[in-house]
């Protein structure tokens, strides 16, 4: 609650409730959109008015005015735009001010800046107050920036992002409507999450752009000027430079200012500053100034502000462009860009390039010293397509010196490799740039070599990419370059650790995070945060995180927001597979709008948010997250990505019984995986592929498979590939009918999976291990599905098969609450569905159904549940081992007792 409002609130409370009181009026002054009257009708409404006499009036409304006589009891009076009072109305109100009666409680409402200048409210004379009223003034204050995100909050909810919200309350000022007619613009608006990008569009409310030129026509011609000055100047700024700025002499200058305060058009920002009274305003301002007099206040403003200390030189360049460019605007444009970069803030130095080397009016010299700064910064920086726009243009200009082509060249390409998701495009740029370079700059064809050898990019074999980094090394060690030396030690470390080589730690080491140079640092900063992802893939989960941290923390200081989003796309997948899943899923959808426009980035988020699909049950969104429209193509796609998002198409194949279309996913992922060649990156894969290639008849090359991934993990450290291996082994056994070696393989996979604390891998083994067992050693009494079908009885086997039995049903009855903890719907209800088909039936339970009336069976809810997040009756009846027509039935049921009109409804409603 606003704290002016809620004293006004409680004292008018207060004294309603002590009724018969002695009379209280309260002025409530604020300016205009404030919530003046939302106040009043707030105060009118409450239930602590119920029992008083209540009057509105509003001024200027000659048919809602105060009674003369007093009315019996507690009477609340609210008057609002008590500044619109004619004389006749400031006669009325002064009767019930100068005589109030017990219970009066009078509340007034005005804008102060509307008040006539001797400042009294009701008019000359002054009022003279009885002793026994009560007197108390407020004054509504603009809105904080918390209450601000809380209104951006509950008219966008979780689609408005924390940019967004500091947005509006930097623009609108915090004044209430404004804040108000912002959002109902913005929630006009398409897409999902809201961004700064959508604050700044909505552009002026009419209602603010008509008050502010009201107030500005009102004042005389020739002081309108100041106003005109503060909107160019579009800062709060002094009185010298708000006159210079006018091109009003001193002693005009001074009358127009304080006209314009007097008449709000201008306020008091800061101590001795002015400026519009919303920020928002100045563009409507803005344009309302005559063009050549508007070019002419912003060639002064340029030189105002060029004096200042420190110089905004990013001010100074737009006022100089707005004057009409020139030399003098490029030099602004290129210290501007220069201090920016330095300083970290790569984005400005990216929008403020962009729009300069866009323009016809820059020569081919000025392009030629301005493009390397804004490739310079786009490298470390966010997506931009402009950019790679005007970089791509400029590298075909043949007047460009060769040197600053290939300068250029080499950031274009790791710009189309890394933000844009251009892999083949950007691929080619770099190797050009590398043979552009060798000669006239060592240093730059080194930093494309070490670009060069990034794994990550699909394609070229792993032996490509050390061949590359080993030309990287030889070019930082004959060039002596710290950069270069850097970027190559990040490149080293981001290949050994992909491959599981032993030495990586030593090199990740290496690093120069205590560098002085920031280009160091942040070639560090990348190294770090890429070692972290491939320790990821290799199951170094723990150690991951601390590289994460100081990749993170470094990426922050020193100024790379690209390797900063790279590395909290990372932590999503360490999420996913340390199982903590309560929240991921909101997380994953809006890291992705954050970064829909980066692919690579992007693909972390949409990875796992695919995975929990697909193990919810929502298998339509799963494949709509891993493959679907928004989706790059597996063959564009970063390699481990691929292969993991392919295990999941995989398995969902297989649970649908599609094996032929499982079998043809595994064979085309193997083989880019074989391509690449660095098996580790199977560790998602190999068991699911394995297991679809060997159910569809080709048990010689799932073996083949089996043998690759061994061979090209040996002498590797590489964790979760060795358990993959042995999970892969286990699923080749299982469907070549060898129960019981399967069943000790998926029992090894589990424990390795334990140990490296995955535990929805290590429940899919440990379900695997039982449901292997129960194959070659089902329980020897007879059980039942819950809907009349029994198992089949078999032989006694003795002590040691009801033994082996009863530790898969435990085993089984494990795994669903563990499925059930991680909130894996779908596993959950396919390890219940075994449990039932090979439990014996418990003793003492009385003959016949159990009755559960309107209530769902449990059998109900876990059919209601998958229907509703998707799946087929068909797909339903394969996990639960039911036939479709059962599964028929239990909807009907289902839909029936929940009173649903759609199967998709199912998962939300409940009796």
């Amino acid at each position: 609650m606003d704290t002016t409002r809620g004293c006004v609130r409680q004292v008018v409370f207060d004294a309603l409730a002590a009724a018969g009181a002695d009379p209280l009026l309260v002025l409530v002054e604020g300016v205009a959109g404030m919530g003046k009257s939302h106040l009043l009708r707030e105060l009118g409404a409450s239930p602590q008015a119920a029992d008083a006499v209540r009057q509105l009036w509003q001024c200027g409304d000659p048919g809602a005015r105060p009674e003369a006589e007093p009315p019996l009891g507690t009477h609340l009076l609210l008057v609002d735009d008590v500044h619109r009072a004619d004389e006749e109305e400031q006669r009325r109100l002064r009767r019930v001010v100068e005589r109030p009666w017990p219970g009066l409680v009078a509340v007034l409402a005005y804008r102060p800046e509307d008040i006539p200048p001797h400042g009294l409210l009701l008019g000359a004379p002054a009022v003279v107050y009885p002793p026994e009223l009560t007197v108390l003034r407020y004054r509504l204050e603009p809105w904080g920036e918390a209450r601000v995100r809380r209104a951006a909050a509950d008219a966008l909810g979780d689609g408005v992002t924390a940019e967004a919200a500091g947005r509006l309350y930097e623009r609108s000022g915090g004044v209430p409507q404004v804040v108000t007619d912002l959002l109902t613009i913005v929630r006009k608006g398409s897409g999902q999450a809201r961004t700064a990008r959508d604050v700044d569009a909505a552009g002026v409310p009419v209602r603010l752009s008509e008050l502010l030129l009201d107030r500005i026509w009102a004042l005389p011609p020739g002081l309108r000027p100041i106003v005109w000055a503060a909107a160019v100047l579009d800062a709060p700024s002094t009185r010298r430079e708000l006159v210079e700025v006018s091109g009003l002499g001193p002693a005009e200058g001074r009358e127009a200012l304080m006209a314009a305060v007097a008449g709000a058009a201008l306020t008091e920002r800061d101590e001795g500053c002015y400026g519009l009274p919303v920020p928002l305003a100045a563009p409507a301002v803005h344009a309302s100034v005559p063009g050549p007099v508007r070019q002419e206040m912003h060639q002064r403003a340029g030189e105002v502000l060029a004096r200042r200390q420190p110089v905004p030189w990013f001010a100074v360049a737009g006022h100089r462009r707005a004057a009409g460019g020139g030399p003098a605007w490029l030099r602004a444009v290129e210290k501007a860009a220069r201090g920016a970069a330095e300083a970290g803030r790569h984005q400005g130095a990216i929008s403020l390039l962009e729009q300069a080397l866009a323009s016809s009016l820059v020569p081919p010299h000025a392009r030629a010293r301005l493009a390397p700064l804004l490739a310079r910064s786009a490298v470390v920086g966010l997506r931009s397509d402009q950019t790679v726009e005007v970089l791509t243009q400029i590298v075909r200009d043949a007047s460009l010196p060769a040197t600053v082509r290939g300068e250029l060249r080499l950031d274009l390409g790791l710009m189309l490799c890394n933000q844009a998701g251009k892999l083949a495009v950007g691929w080619r740029e770099l190797e050009i740039a590398a043979a552009e370079l060798q000669e006239t700059r060592p240093d730059l064809a080194g930093r494309a070599m070490a670009a060069l050898s990034m794994p990550y990019w699909p394609g070229p074999a792993v032996a490509v990419h050390r061949r590359w980094l080993g030309q990287a090394m030889a070019a930082a060690d004959a060039s002596g370059d710290e950069a270069l030396l850097a970027a190559a030690t990040a490149g080293h470390a981001t290949l050994a650790m992909s491959c599981g080589d032993r030495v990586a730690w030593e090199l990740v080491k290496a690093l120069p995070t205590e560098s002085p140079d920031p280009v160091c640092r942040r070639h560090a900063a990348r190294g770090l945060c890429n070692a972290a992802d491939a320790a990821v893939w290799l199951g170094f989960y723990e150690r991951a995180q601390g590289l994460l941290a100081e990749g993170l923390d470094l990426s922050a200081r020193s100024g790379a927001p690209y390797t900063e989003h790279t590395a909290r796309g990372t932590l999503l997948l360490l999420e996913w597979w340390a199982g903590r899943w309560p929240g991921l899923a909101e997380q994953c959808e809006k890291f992705v709008g954050a970064t829909s426009d980066m692919p690579f980035i992007a693909w972390d988020a949409r990875l796992v948010r695919g995975l929990l699909a697909l193990a919810q049950g929502d298998w339509g969104a799963a494949v709509s997250w891993l493959s679907g429209q928004d989706a790059i193509a597996a063959e564009n796609m970063p390699t481990p990505l691929a292969a993991t998002a392919a295990g999941a198409l995989i398995r969902l194949a297989l649970a649908r019984q599609d094996v032929p279309a499982a079998a043809e996913q595994a064979r085309r992922a193997w083989s880019a995986v074989a391509e690449k060649g660095i098996w580790a990156w199977a560790a998602e894969l190999a068991p699911w592929a394995v297991e679809a290639t060997a159910r569809a008849g080709d048990t010689a090359a799932a073996r083949a498979m089996v043998e690759d991934f061994a061979r090209g993990i040996a002498d590797h450290d590489v964790p979760v590939a060795r358990a993959a291996l042995v999970w892969s082994r286990a699923a080749l056994a299982e469907e070549e009918g060898r129960q019981d070696e399967a069943a000790r393989l998926h029992r090894e996979a589990a424990t390795a999976y334990g140990a490296l604390s995955r535990p929805y891998a290590q429940a899919l083994a440990a379900e695997g291990a039982a449901r292997c067992l129960l194959a070659v050693r089902p329980p020897s009494s007879g059980g039942s599905d819950g809907d009349g079908a029994s198992s089949r009885a078999v032989p006694e086997e003795g002590e040691e098969a009801s033994a082996s039995a009863a530790r898969a049903i435990a085993g089984l009855e494990e795994c669903t609450e563990r499925f059930s903890a991680l909130g894996a719907v779908w596993d959950a209800a396919r390890s219940r569905a075994l449990l039932r088909t090979r439990q014996p039936a418990k003793r003492g339970r009385p003959p016949g159904r159990p009755s559960h009336a309107d209530r769902l069976s449990p059998r109900e809810e876990e059919v209601a549940e998958l229907a509703g997040r998707g799946l087929t009756n068909r797909e339903i009846a394969a996990t639960l081992h039911l036939s479709p027509r059962t599964v028929e039935q239990h909807i009907a049921r289902a839909m029936r007792k929940t009173g649903t009109l759609s199967r998709h409804d199912l998962a939300h409603r409940r009796p």
